[in-house]
């Protein structure tokens, strides 16, 4: 019997021709996700002239190849797993992490994504840091939680320089070195952080773990911390409760370094306890750890633990600005591509109006994120300058509640103009919109962040001067913007002359800092049909819309898409 061969394209089961895949985006790969994202070369340009754009070329080339993009998706199917126990039955609690996060933690470290701003200080130094973070935050944000308290460790370790004269040099160092062992022995160390305990979260003066003094200088801790961040990191600042160290002679919360291997090789008892089963963020180990008999160094003062740590806090939440902004940029990006390669009802879907509207919607929300972003980093370039340094003690709690909690709605949106490509796992968007939550939750959640501008409000009234003179620049520029000014003037005055009162009006007045902030940089910065559209969009009550796609008639629509 002679078999019949099907034609080619035919199915060997039925002898009908196969389908022919048309009409489908080709993969976006290949992409310099720098070059290509005009927000935020201008902002790196308007805010760091002096920054290394060849760099962040590269990197942006980088991370736009198949290759580092498959990296992301490895290290987000096959998550970190706890190993408790050594095959002989030792405890050694490792975290076993696929060899794709290691290229991409690699990568950032080796070109300084996490302390390059501290290594090589200098004009435009955060802001170059910055949009590296960001570019590689766009396409694999789970890593950059180690590489942001890495960033974020430093000021608080040079409180006590014995420990930073040991720790720093190796943070500084781009080499990436993630075996567990003395860090004598290392050139290159990862730090974490672990605040929240299961009985208080966010209301640290409520942690149980208690530090006691030994003889040679070092502490004793025990207890429970309920979020621990990156637990294969070679050291952590905790909280812990120590004895008399209070204003009033009572128990207060100091700050210590706890590593994971001790000098001269033993492991500090360091019991992981599992790892968190997170809806995203899964390339990042969180895991729940125990204290019992664990070896610290006190960091700062005794009893001071709070304001020790409080400046790691801050850098930390500057970071999940940033990596909630190029989250953002991922979103408009990856739906403007499907929508210029994919036709519908006669015409290419972004030549259709409404398609069109949705992705300069989205656009001038990335948009606003990136430039706020650079802004903040900007501000944060200028150590010395009291002002600035008001300035963005608030600027930086306004921003965090704002653009972090922009990101699930941008996410969602930005994966409909995929349609059901976009709700499968085969493209980015499902993974972009399980971990968008995340950076609007860690490091102070909503109702966190709104009471802590309502207290810089009240204890360091020079941040709400400054903050107001920044939005002061731009009175008079547009009528809209100017009403902006005033409902924000009047709900700051509110909120100061009835300080009970205040926490109930406290979302509202951060939602107007926040859009008056955005409003105040675009206007003095960015490209003048991007400043219209979001006066236009986001400001004018008479325009403004709720859901994405609803920008008015009059906003250069072809513009932002252009730009998307």
């Amino acid at each position: 019997m002679t078999a019949t061969v099907p034609a080619t394209g035919q199915n060997s089961h039925t002898g009908h021709a196969t389908h022919t895949v048309f009409n489908q985006s080709a993969p976006r790969v290949d992409i310099n996700e720098f070059t290509s994202n005009p927000a935020l070369v201008e902002a790196l340009a308007t805010f760091a002239p002096q920054a290394d754009t060849d760099k962040l070329t590269a990197i942006g080339a980088e991370v736009g190849t198949a290759s580092y993009q498959h990296d992301a998706e490895l290290a987000n199917t096959y998550t970190p797993v706890h190993r408790s126990h050594d095959r002989w039955g030792n405890r050694v609690d490792e975290v076993e992490f696929h060899p794709a996060y290691h290229r991409i933690m690699g990568y950032s470290v080796n070109n300084g994504l996490h302390t390059s701003a501290w290594a090589h200080p200098g004009p435009g130094a955060n802001a170059e840091r910055a949009a590296g973070f960001m570019l590689v935050s766009q396409i694999e944000p789970g890593h950059g939680c180690p590489v942001s308290m890495a960033h974020a460790v430093v000021p608080a370790l040079r409180l006590s320089p014995d420990l930073a004269d040991f720790w720093e040099p190796k943070l500084l160092s781009t080499s990436y070195d993630p075996e567990l062992r003395d860090a004598a022995t290392k050139d290159g160390v990862i730090f974490g952080m672990s605040m929240t305990e299961k009985q208080g979260g966010s209301d640290v003066r409520a942690n149980t773990t208690r530090a006691v003094p030994n003889a040679d200088g070092t502490w004793t801790l025990t207890g429970h911390k309920w979020f621990c961040s990156a637990p294969q990191s070679d050291a952590f600042l905790m909280l812990a409760q120590t004895d008399g160290t209070g204003r009033d002679g009572g128990d207060a919360l100091s700050c210590f370094l706890i590593p994971r291997i001790l000098p001269g090789g033993e492991r500090n008892p360091f019991f992981i306890q599992r790892l968190k089963d997170k809806l995203g963020n899964k390339s990042n180990a969180s895991s729940e750890i125990e204290l019992d008999g664990t070896v610290g160094w006190l960091v700062g003062e005794p009893g001071r633990g709070v304001r020790t740590i409080i400046e790691m806090v801050n850098r930390t939440r500057l970071d999940c600005i940033y990596g909630s902004a190029a989250g953002l940029r991922q979103g408009v990006a990856e739906a403007a591509w499907h929508a210029r390669h994919r036709a519908a009802f006669g015409a290419t879907l972004i030549d259709q109006p409404a398609m069109a509207n949705v992705i300069a919607d989205l656009q001038l929300e990335a948009e606003a994120a990136t430039w706020t972003a650079l802004r903040l980093a900007d501000a944060h370039d200028a150590p010395d300058d009291s002002t600035e340094a008001d300035f963005r003690r608030l600027a930086t709690a306004v921003a965090k509640y704002w653009v972090c909690k922009r990101g699930t709605h941008h996410a969602y949106e930005s994966l409909e103009c995929l349609g059901g490509n976009g709700y499968t796992e085969l493209f980015p968007m499902a993974r972009r919109l399980r971990e968008a939550p995340v950076n609007a939750v860690w490091e102070g959640s909503g109702n966190v962040i709104a009471l802590d501008v309502l207290r810089a409000m009240a204890k360091q009234p020079a941040s709400v001067a400054a903050f107001t003179a920044e939005l002061q620049k731009s009175a008079g520029a547009d009528p809209r913007y100017d009403a902006q000014l005033a409902r924000t003037t009047a709900l700051l005055q509110s909120a100061a002359a009835d300080p009970a009162g205040a926490p109930t009006l406290a979302r509202q007045l951060i939602e107007n800092l926040a859009l008056s902030l955005q409003a105040q940089i675009l206007l003095t910065n960015a490209p003048t049909p991007v400043a219209e559209a979001f006066l236009a969009g986001r400001v004018d009550p008479a325009t403004r819309g709720i859901e994405y796609g609803t920008l008015s008639a009059g906003v250069d629509l072809g513009y932002l898409v252009g730009r998307a």
